[in-house]
């Protein structure tokens, strides 16, 4: 699933979600993986997220691998994935 403009509610996919540049997400995502190049307000719940240098994520990510690049920003929560589920 690829987003490059404004959600505000969950979004549920059993594959790959990509935020966009101009993407701007409001609410939960609940995925295999996340990559975020635009902005997410929320609660992230996924393998593994990436986010990218534009990318800004401003809430809670849920993950087993958290990936920032240089001038990626992340305001917020980690917190590891159980490996039990």
């Amino acid at each position: 699933m690829y987003v490059d403009g404004d959600i505000d509610g969950i979004i549920k996919s059993q594959n790959n979600v990509h935020i966009g540049k101009n993407g701007h997400i409001k609410g939960e995502i609940f995925a295999k993986s996340v990559i975020i190049q635009g902005k997410i307000e929320g609660v992230i719940d996924a393998n593994r997220v990436e986010i990218k240098s534009q990318g800004h994520i401003i809430g809670t990510v849920i993950s087993h691998e958290l990936i920032i690049e240089e001038k990626g920003i992340f305001e917020g929560d980690s917190k590891i994935k159980d490996v039990a589920k």
